[in-house]
């Protein structure tokens, strides 16, 4: 008889693996099956990491074209895609095969095939060749994902060649002289940036009047103006009716949303980034009861749990933001309660980032949404003009924002546009995850000369005074 499992994953993104990991240290028995070649999931292969090395590596080729003559540093800089790409995929490699690692030294079983529920405490693995074998489990967890989600109403065809997904734009062949970018959210403003500093013209169509809706309005706009500066151009506001490969390339022709002339733009390739919907196709949730939502994600209550006894989810695949660390916190979250503790996720504490040239990044709660619940709230702000590090650096572009209760100064929410943003965020979020108040931040010593000054002074500015500007 084959063995039982305490835990069987589905899925070995980032939260799939970190669930696993943590139930294995936890003492719990544990396998994790993965449809890819490697693990990782979306993030990890064609995802965050990979962005993120193309992100860097352009940023760090247009730095050398533009700033550093001003520091005397005297460069030609010629671009080598080939070898930018090698670099990516070198930075993947390191990091599946470092899952891989974790999961041995962890003692996880790990299966490569696509699986599926058979039936409550039983999971069938399907592998490359037609074999399949089933692991049976006290407990299941559902971890697999998003994938890409085309343009609503419109069936595009992509051929990942010239109307291309998030997942193909890692890996274009050469630098296009046009491309347009259908969404201005994270994943079109990272991936558009990418090719705009290689030299392609980009052009980003919206449907919305502002890029990255969710987040604050005088962040994205701000933000949206040093954009500008870089070469990209805007079409807010515009609905997209259709797209279309051509014999030189594809065409988008939108419309504005509030009623007017239809427009049609020509690209060497179209980059498709309208966001991503839950991946649950084969997983045989019908079969088992499992119920979804009116949006095709798995309904689950506070603790994870599905309708289905034994049966739970976490990450992209449920409600919530489809942020990787936000599946990561599920996962150890569930490992956690199925080990008898008390795992639990504080949704008000997740931060987000966009890994753009500068970085944009908040945690908590944006001015409209205080305004709409009806918040009273101070408001501190700080650029990264006044802050010494940062003309050093040649990197002045953008602001600190924190928002602070107006009776408790509890913060409530902090933005940043700025250089270094992502990892910034991180005290703002410990902050919060404490209850902490502005003046708790303003009144934490930060070290002389940093960015992350600047955060300082916001929170001064926001109980206050700030004290260098």
């Amino acid at each position: 008889m084959a063995d039982t499992y305490d835990l069987v994953v589905i899925g070995s993104g980032p939260g799939g693996y970190v669930c696993a990991i943590k139930a294995a240290q936890l003492g719990l028995k544990v396998a994790c099956v993965e449809k890819r070649k490697t693990y990782g999931g979306t993030c990890l292969n064609v995802g965050c990491i990979p962005s993120k090395a193309l992100l860097y590596a352009s940023e760090a080729f247009a730095e050398a074209g533009h700033s550093f003559a001003e520091m005397g540093i005297e460069v030609s800089p010629k671009l080598n895609l080939e070898k930018m790409m090698a670099h990516k995929d070198k930075t993947v490699k390191s990091n599946v095969e470092g899952i891989a690692f974790l999961f041995k030294k962890n003692k996880i079983t790990g299966l490569i095939g696509t699986g599926r529920i058979k039936s409550v405490g039983e999971v069938e693995v399907t592998k490359d060749d037609g074999s399949t074998e089933t692991l049976k489990a006290k407990n299941i967890c559902i971890a697999t994902g998003s994938d890409v989600a085309g343009i609503p109403g419109l069936d595009v065809q992509f051929d990942e060649t010239t109307i291309v997904s998030s997942d193909h734009a890692i890996a274009l062949p050469e630098v296009p002289k046009k491309m347009v970018v259908v969404g201005g959210g994270v994943i079109g403003l990272e991936l558009g940036s990418v090719w705009a500093r290689l030299g392609a013209e980009v052009t980003v169509v919206e449907f919305l009047d502002k890029i990255l809706g969710p987040m604050d309005s005088e962040v994205s706009t701000a933000f949206q103006k040093l954009l500008v500066k870089q070469g990209l151009t805007f079409k807010l506001g515009a609905k997209v009716t259709d797209v279309e490969k051509s014999k030189n390339g594809a065409s988008v022709t939108f419309e504005p949303v509030k009623g007017g002339d239809a427009e049609t733009i020509d690209a060497d390739v179209v980059l498709v980034a309208t966001g991503r919907k839950p991946y649950t196709e084969g997983l045989g949730l019908k079969e088992a009861g499992v119920a979804l939502d009116d949006r095709g994600r798995v309904e689950i209550d506070a603790h994870f749990r599905t309708n289905v006894e034994g049966i739970y989810a976490i990450g992209d695949v449920v409600k919530g933001a489809m942020l990787a660390h936000k599946a990561e916190d599920e996962g150890v979250a569930l490992a956690e309660i199925l080990a008898g503790q008390s795992g639990h996720v504080n949704y008000d504490a997740i931060p987000s980032v966009v890994y753009t040239e500068p970085e944009v990044a908040s945690v908590g709660k944006t001015e409209e949404e205080l305004k709409k619940a009806g918040v009273e709230y101070n408001v501190g702000k700080f650029p990264f003009m006044a802050n010494g590090r940062a003309r050093s650096m040649l990197k002045t572009d953008g602001f600190v924002k924190v928002l602070a209760d107006k009776k408790t100064d509890r913060v409530l929410g902090v933005h940043i546009l700025g250089a270094d943003a992502g990892d910034m965020i991180a005290e703002a979020a410990l902050l919060m995850e404490f209850s902490g108040s502005s003046e708790d931040l303003a009144r934490t010593s930060h070290a002389h000369p940093t960015l992350s000054e600047a955060v300082r002074e916001a929170a001064f500015a926001a109980f206050a005074k700030p004290i260098h500007v």
